[in-house]
């Protein structure tokens, strides 16, 4: 992970109000994780530059990593606008993979280019313990093509996600992380000590910090 990148858009998602604090009344994630925090990295396609500097930023990662993608997919919905903008920047087909099969129509689950064979990359906005993006990558493996990798824009680095990915096989890069957001909102004084040591509890045991 570069740092001057991982800081940058770690400010920018604190900027844009990206992040909220409610320890009081934690957030209950979809995996049923009690937290402290949301991050809701959907508000950044309300802010066109930051969305264009993620597109760039997520297109010269994925060159790095993965040079030899030739397809990137988005997972549905909030990974569809920077997959958008990847494919436009690296000039390459796009798909995007919804969470089930349609019950209508030709049924599909994937739309856009997704070939026996392709050499995939796929985009989400957020890894918490990485259960959606995973779904996508089955769904891609199905029809043939080959998920090479993943990338995200943020991956609160919970020991849950790092077992999932290594379950299934495939590797993750984020342009920033949980230890970096932390680290940043306290340096620009978007939390207070307490909150910074509250949000430090919770990362050490994510699943046990609100029983």
């Amino acid at each position: 992970m570069d740092k001057k990148i991982a800081t940058d858009i770690a400010s920018q998602l604190l900027r844009i109000k990206a992040v909220t604090l409610s320890p009081k009344e934690p957030f209950t994630w979809a995996s049923g994780i009690k937290s402290p925090i949301y991050t809701d990295n959907r508000l950044t396609i309300a802010y066109p530059k930051f969305r264009q500097t993620i597109a760039e930023d997520l297109a010269v990662l994925i060159k790095e990593k993965y040079p030899e993608v030739e397809v990137i997919g988005g997972v549905a919905t909030a990974g569809i606008p920077h997959a958008t903008g990847v494919s436009n920047i690296l000039d390459l087909p796009l798909n995007y993979v919804r969470p089930k099969k349609k019950d209508h129509g030709k049924k599909g689950q994937i739309e856009g280019r997704c070939q026996t064979g392709d050499k995939v990359v796929l985009i989400d906005d957020l890894i918490s313990t990485g259960g959606s993006i995973l779904k996508a990558v089955d769904a891609v493996r199905e029809t043939g093509a080959e998920v090479i990798g993943t990338v995200a824009i943020f991956s609160y680095d919970l020991p849950e996600s790092t077992t999932n990915f290594a379950i299934a096989k495939t590797k993750l890069y984020t342009l920033t992380d949980f230890p970096t957001l932390v680290q940043v909102a306290k340096e620009q004084n978007y939390v207070e000590e307490n909150d910074t040591e509250l949000l430090e509890q919770w990362y050490q045991n994510p699943e046990g910090w609100c029983k």
